[in-house]
């Protein structure tokens, strides 16, 4: 019915950069928020950024000035742009969509597979 595919992640050096996309596909009439959650071991799932179709856009305290997200509206597909990457940003990182796949219903959460980000010291 409806996809959420992630690529990117990987391993790099403190201070490096990655780039996350994530595209939507399947039945989808509209969405509205796109975004990206992390989990590290042991700790909860946390939001990392997250952005309305509008362009509004929200980000956790720790990665503001360093992670920027981005949307193509027209291609269903969010990205994170991380620099300046720290251990501690270390995760699996989950992309998320709340959409709707009818008119006049409400939005739903839709999560993707996660991708492993790995910063080394």
């Amino acid at each position: 019915q409806v996809q959420l595919v992630v690529s990117g992640g990987g391993l790099v050096q403190a201070g490096g950069s990655l780039r996350l996309s994530c595209a939507a596909s399947g039945r989808i009439f509209s969405i509205n928020i796109m975004g990206w959650y992390r989990q590290a071991p042991g700790k909860q799932r946390e939001l990392v950024a997250d952005m309305t179709t509008a362009g509004v856009t929200n980000y956790a305290d720790s990665v503001k000035g360093r992670f920027t997200i981005s949307r193509d509206n027209a291609k269903n597909t969010v990205f994170l742009q991380m620099n300046s990457l720290k251990p501690e940003d270390t995760a699996v990182y989950y992309c998320t969509a709340a959409l709707r796949q009818e008119a006049y219903t409400s939005d739903l959460p839709y999560w993707g597979q996660g991708t492993q980000v790995t910063v080394s010291s």
